[in-house]
């Protein structure tokens, strides 16, 4: 169920939602309206590595706005910082800014509940197209979550995005483990316990694919 404009005040007098600064105007029926921050930046390398830390290089937006092209990647930032605690985000474009051809996010459009931070936007546009700080970005809507949270991401030793930066961020995924041919099955095997509980599985699985 999403939030609707009332339950969403409700939500930020009660503190389970956190927007700074929150301006009411900028209030939707169902959703927030973020503003996009000062800073942008750019990959350093023509040529990305999954595996390794991608440098960025950032700059600040002109009072007399920024020209984005086509075929680049811009990481950006919204002005707002936000906390869900109980709640499961979701960063959209909003129609005005998907009509000048700018796309916010490749495919981060979902937070987690426990998510403490700016928003870094993944920007790529299909024409070329003047922004400025403080334009409207985005919009921000809130689902209800089913069920209890064993662990917010606030509180998750592996998350890559908890610290707190007004700054575009640029992808952890090198931070990630990567398992090749030879330790994925060796990870398999610890996590069933053995051998025996692997052909077990297989055999279950084979019953049950022969029978459906």
């Amino acid at each position: 169920m999403i939030l609707t404009d009332h339950t969403i005040k409700e939500s930020i007098s009660n503190g389970t939602i956190v927007i700074e600064p929150f301006v009411e105007s900028n209030l939707g029926t169902n959703s927030y309206d973020v503003r996009l921050g000062k800073t942008l930046a750019l990959y350093k390398d023509d040529i990305l590595d999954a595996k390794k830390h991608n440098e960025i290089e950032m700059f600040d937006i002109p009072e007399d706005g920024y020209v984005l092209e086509p075929g680049n990647l811009y990481l950006g930032v919204t002005e707002e910082y936000t906390e869900t605690h109980i709640h499961i985000p979701f960063l959209e474009g909003k129609s005005s800014v998907g009509r000048l051809g700018i796309d916010i996010h490749a495919t981060a459009g979902k937070g987690d509940v426990g998510f403490c931070n700016h928003w870094t936007l993944e920007i790529s546009v299909s024409k070329p197209v003047r922004v400025y700080h403080l334009m409207p970005i985005g919009q921000l809507i809130y689902f209800e979550a089913q069920g209890e949270v064993d662990t917010l991401y606030s509180q998750k030793g592996s998350a890559k995005y908890n610290q707190r930066s007004p700054y575009p961020m640029e992808s952890m995924m090198w931070k990630n483990k990567f398992y090749d041919s030879v330790s994925f099955p060796l990870i398999f095997l610890e996590k069933c316990g053995s051998l025996e509980n692997i052909l077990t599985l297989s055999a279950d699985i084979n019953f049950f694919l022969a029978s459906s």
